[in-house]
């Protein structure tokens, strides 16, 4: 799975149970659904920004009698990309939690391409902003698809619970 979106929908119940829900309750039901939903999908959110802010990036090396030095930016790149992690909850059509990489929240500086192949293993990018040279960068690949395998099965378990209470309350 791309590092771009992670969604959690129980296609037919949730959408089914969201238009149940908007015919028989109303707003208190749904925001209460929402926020126990957004609740359940938090820890996911939280460790993929801890994730991202603890990955080790390894850089491919300077050539011999290539320049270098400080970078012309004071903004550290983890921390950019961990601010771009966001979490969405809907319970209007297309009803679930989706933690997702938000393009434009990202700096300019940054391609999304280049954030987009860190799930791989790889970060290529230009150098200082220069289009015309580019850098190689590695990391540990398939990091976001672990961190979303491990916190999967209970956000399943929490939402059907959700689903659960609330369908208990409007029938």
């Amino acid at each position: 799975m791309a590092a771009s979106s992670v969604q959690i929908v129980g296609t037919g119940q949730l959408l089914t149970l969201s238009r149940r829900l908007r015919a028989a309750s109303g707003a208190p039901v749904q925001r209460n659904m929402a926020r126990r939903i957004r609740r359940a999908a938090e820890p996911l959110h939280r460790d993929l920004q801890e994730t991202i802010r603890g990955l080790p990036i390894r850089a491919q090396g300077r050539a011999a009698g290539k320049r270098g030095g400080p970078s012309p930016t004071s903004r550290p790149f983890r921390a950019s990309i961990a601010a771009a992690v966001r979490l969405s909850v809907r319970t209007t059509s297309n009803p679930g939690a989706r933690v997702f990489l938000d393009k434009n929240l990202l700096p300019p500086d940054i391609p999304v391409g280049a954030v987009t192949q860190l799930n791989d293993g790889r970060l290529r990018h230009p150098v200082f902003g220069n289009r015309r040279r580019w850098a190689n960068q590695y990391t540990n690949a398939l990091w976001w698809d672990r961190v979303v395998r491990t916190h999967t099965p209970r956000m399943h378990s929490e939402v059907a619970r959700v689903m659960d209470d609330v369908r208990r309350q409007i029938e």
